[in-house]
């Protein structure tokens, strides 16, 4: 076995292989960018060396230089991760001319099952089914299009040396295809630095299934049965779940059988996955190849789950020369289990990715990097920051259980009590799909978000009371805390008055829609009882009013909001701290947490989270709206292009700009008719989030 190892990756797997070698005394040997200097995976590892720029191809990318690295610490193998050298054959091969085990498959596994194309012309000649397309190696553009005009919409493009979802665009009818291909060009480009695609059949209610597969060099094959991936956005997995709801063991049996095939097929050794695309049907279920990952997947935990098996033990195993530990007889499947990737996005701006601080960073109780009932692989920390530079996913929370049912119910309940503050993050969309119809009968396939729209996006899962309420509770709870305990009552926030109710009005913001709250009568039982805590809570009379229009005067001086009550009660509250509140009202008895950034307060309960605005008004006094048809980026990341010129007439919805992260594009559309007045960047700068990318004349300013 190996003494010393180098991990070339970062973040989450690169903390997750660290934890596999440290249990097995293996030292390791971090490598890290600019943006990473004070990361998570840097500090568990035994060393760290600087490897380069924050841009992945000026450090994670830099093959030559991680590999000196490894030679000079004294590694004797390379562990890649996924993504970034992962399947990079040149860079397997370099690794073995260096005198260095490459932990993975051979470069020439990789060449083959690496590029789809190849792939698929492999499993072709050993008569694996394949989806109808075209997978050679003329790229005109306008071969392609009539290739795909052939093959009949809709169709996919993919890059052929992609994976993780990137580089995969859908192709709906035939005037579409030339735009989409120069988008999936450019971002194949970025990502894989190959801008050669295929294009297939996009099959209609597909369902995306995988089989874990195992070689070593002693010609042993096993596989570790089968993972459903269906949940998707964006051609990535969201949801991904051990085994597969509706797979029989004779298509188990027959879906292992073809991918150990496909293994053998290239003599391959170490981890890998082949991938199939299931079409539904009415009585039946037939599989066709898609790819072959030749490398560590992101969802393997729920295999290591039903399994027993540590898969990064194993890879390291069989790259020491040793054999399987376990022949397919002595694989079994135990129970269920399920992995959610929680990211930094926002689901309701179509998946944008962010950045930012991680201010707020809690988890249920749970296992890390080794298989439990309850286990988070994460590679930051609270106070951290998620840059533009790498992928957006934050943790990865796996749940087993005996059954599905009991799985995704502690999952849901993991989930309730993950909180997460400082950026967008989709931990309340996790939640809406387990809670759907279509998830919780397994009723998939890649379209489930899709179908489920109504139920997925711009929902709110605590009712504007409870939000009120527990800003107020957080605001007073900041306020007593600044106060001396002796002060006299009429100085301390406690609502005391001596000859008339009290009366106190706040300024709200909820989903955009400006509120007022006022309380009133307001009993603070610290007051007049020693006793604290829930048993002796704080009550008042809560108003609150939705502000619906403005009467002004001949002067267009605003004289007074018209209002409408909207909600009208007595409710109580006690908070432990700032934190911590217990509510009481409409009839219920209700546990909230609360943090506040700037403004707003960010509220979390067994039933959700969301978010209000407490808004200072005399911190507000005197700003202006911005200017109309001003364009902002809506994240971090660089200008990839602008569509338009100065001067240029553009229509409502018409294509302006586009821009990058996290090698996601996004494109900045017009939101008026106009003339573009000023462009504020060029191609290939780097902008922030809110920065303003150029200016519209809307035609009703001219």
């Amino acid at each position: 076995m190996f003494s010393k190892i180098l991990i070339a990756n970062r973040g989450e797997i690169a903390c997750r292989v660290a934890a596999t070698a440290k249990r097995l005394g293996i030292r390791t040997v971090a490598v890290y960018s600019d943006a990473d200097r004070e990361a998570k995976h840097v500090a568990v590892c035994d060393e760290a060396i600087y490897l380069g720029g924050s841009a992945p191809k000026d450090s994670y990318l830099k093959g030559d230089a991680i590999i000196a690295i490894a030679q000079k610490t004294g590694a004797q193998a390379i562990h890649p991760g996924y993504g970034f050298l992962s399947e990079n054959a040149d860079f397997a091969q370099a690794c073995q001319d260096a005198g260095l085990v490459f932990i993975g498959p051979s470069a020439d596994a990789i060449r083959a099952m690496g590029g789809k194309s190849e792939s698929k012309r492999l499993m072709e000649a050993a008569g694996v089914p394949l989806i109808p397309g075209y997978h050679g190696d003329n790229q005109d553009a306008a071969f392609l299009q009539q290739q795909a005009d052939a093959i009949g919409y809709p169709v996919l493009i993919k890059a052929s040396a992609g994976g993780g979802g990137k580089g995969m665009r859908i192709v709906e009818q035939s005037s579409d295809f030339m735009d989409l291909l120069d988008s999936c060009r450019r971002e194949a480009i970025t990502s894989f630095g190959n801008d050669q695609v295929l294009v297939e059949k996009y099959a209609l209610k597909p369902r995306h299934i995988e089989i874990q597969v195992f070689g070593d060099t002693h010609g042993n094959y096993v596989h570790l049965f089968e993972r459903d991936c269906s949940v998707q956005r964006r051609h990535q997995k969201v949801l991904e779940e051990a085994p597969a709801p509706g797979v029989d063991a004779s298509m188990r049996e027959a879906m292992g059988t073809a991918a150990i095939e496909a293994a053998r097929a290239v003599d391959y050794v170490g981890a890998g996955t082949v991938e199939f695309i299931v079409e539904q049907r009415e009585d039946s279920m037939n599989f066709y190849f898609m790819e072959m990952n030749t490398r560590l997947q992101v969802e393997h935990p729920v295999s290591e789950a039903i399994t027993g098996v540590d898969l990064v033990e194993w890879q390291l195993l069989v790259a020491a020369g040793q054999p399987l530990p376990k022949t397919q007889d002595e694989l079994a499947i135990n129970g269920h289990a399920i992995e959610a990737r929680i990211c930094a996005e926002n689901p309701d701006n179509n998946f944008l990715p962010a950045t930012g601080t991680l201010f707020t960073y809690q988890k249920p109780e749970h296992s890390t990097f080794n298989i439990a009932d309850i286990r988070i692989d994460d590679g930051v920390r609270e106070g951290d920051v998620i840059s533009p530079f790498y992928d957006s996913m934050i943790a990865k929370l796996i749940v087993h259980a005996p059954t599905r049912e009991q799985a995704l119910a502690k999952l849901d309940r993991a989930l309730a009590q993950t909180r997460i503050v400082g950026l967008p993050n989709n931990v309340a969309f996790l939640r809406y799909i387990l809670n759907t119809d279509s998830f919780s009968n397994a009723n998939l396939d890649t379209a489930l978000i899709e179908r489920e729209r109504e139920v997925l996006f711009n929902q709110h899962s605590l009712n504007l009371s409870t939000l009120a309420v527990t800003a107020i509770a957080q605001q007073l709870a900041n306020e007593a805390a600044t106060q001396s305990a002796d002060s006299d009552p009429f100085s301390q926030a406690t609502g005391f008055r001596a000859y008339s109710d009290y009366t106190r009005s706040f300024s709200l913001l909820y989903d955009e829609q400006s509120y007022r709250a006022r309380i009133s009568n307001w009993h603070n039982a610290s007051c007049s009882d020693s006793k604290k805590g829930s048993e002796n809570p704080n009550s008042f009379t809560l108003v609150i009013e939705k502000e619906i229009a403005n009467a002004q005067d001949n002067s267009n001086i605003n004289v007074a909001a018209q209002t409408e009550t909207v909600y009208a009660g007595q409710v109580s509250y006690a908070s432990g701290d700032a934190h911590n509140h217990t509510l009481w009202l409409d009839g219920a008895r209700i546990s909230a947490q609360s943090w506040v950034r700037n403004e707003n307060v960010y509220v979390f309960t067994d039933s959700g989270r969301d978010e209000i605005a407490l808004i200072d008004i005399m911190a507000h006094v005197g700003e202006d709206t911005a200017a109309v048809g001003s364009l902002k980026s809506p994240m971090p990341g660089q200008v990839v292009a602008f569509k338009v010129d100065v001067g240029d007439s553009v229509k409502k919805g018409e294509p302006l700009a586009i821009i990058e992260a996290m090698k996601i594009e996004h494109t900045i559309t017009a939101p008026t008719d106009g003339v573009v007045a000023e462009l504020l960047f060029a191609a290939g700068d780097l902008v922030a989030d809110g920065d303003e990318l150029l200016r519209i004349d809307s035609d009703d300013n001219q």
